[in-house]
């Protein structure tokens, strides 16, 4: 294939559009705001070798992994840049704390064996945020209605809608926790009516939130049968404080005496 041909470098392109650029700083907040309380020690981006939207978090290791390498200049961003598939990620299992992954799925000839890739990879209790396209919204609409020039970077029927992926997510036993639907304007082009309509993200989210052009969601993996365990000097301690109570009832107070029974002098 191409390198043209590729969804990613065709999203990049749409991108730069008045109507991706609106896009981008909505979906760049929603990233920002789901990153920042993520902790560990390993933190990877998947895809979108154009944005770092790993940019609000403070792990220290950041490592960026997709078929598109990014520029020099946005090389610098990361630790570490890796050309791969997202179906095939060169990472040990369980290595990873924090995964986001920006249209990976969309982008992705296998999107369920992407997601695959993302739970083998993850640590327990590790966090992945996922962005895509909303086919049920207007957009996606208008991108899959006959006759009409298509409006998103990719065809509806590459898109996964957020129930299909709440289905994956939890038969790969991922809790979702958190998500945000957004961009209620139309189908537009010109800056200037995407100002005029800005008034539709309020309306939007109010009244039919299910209806935004972008979802970004936040899920956890969890493990059946773990259990958290406590420091073994909380233990230690709980049994020291025990053994004094017990000698100082002995040494200052008389046990009591039930009735009926009898002491040994």
């Amino acid at each position: 294939m191409a390198i043209a041909e590729h969804p990613i470098v065709d999203l990049e392109s749409w991108l730069r559009s008045d109507i991706g650029l609106y896009l981008l700083a909505w979906e760049r907040a929603r990233f920002d705001t789901l990153v920042t309380d993520a902790f560990g020690f390993n933190a990877l981006q998947v895809g979108m070798p154009g944005q770092d939207m790993l940019g609000n978090n403070r792990i220290a290791f950041k490592a960026y992994a997709g078929p598109q390498l990014p520029d020099l200049a946005c090389s610098a961003q990361w630790q570490s840049v890796v050309l791969s598939e997202a179906e095939l990620l060169p990472f040990a299992s369980q290595s990873i704390d924090l995964l986001v992954l920006p249209h990976g799925l969309e982008c992705a000839a296998d999107p369920h064996q992407v997601l695959r890739e993302v739970e083998r990879v993850l640590v327990p209790e590790g966090r992945v945020v996922i962005s895509g396209f909303n086919p049920w919204s207007f957009w996606g609409v208008r991108n899959s209605t006959p006759y009409m020039k298509q409006w998103l970077p990719y065809p509806s029927s590459e898109l996964v809608s957020l129930p299909r992926l709440k289905d994956w997510l939890k038969l790969l036993s991922f809790d979702l926790d958190r998500g945000h639907f957004g961009c209620y304007v139309p189908a537009i082009s010109s800056k200037k009516w995407i100002e005029r309509f800005s008034f539709m993200e309020h309306a939007g989210d109010r009244w039919w939130p299910y209806f935004g052009a972008l979802y970004v969601v936040s899920a956890v993996k969890r493990v059946p049968g773990m259990r958290m365990l406590t420091p073994g000097w909380k233990s230690k301690q709980k049994r020291m404080a025990g053994r004094a109570v017990v000698a100082s009832l002995s040494a200052n107070k008389e046990l009591p005496v039930k009735h009926g029974q009898e002491t040994n002098n």
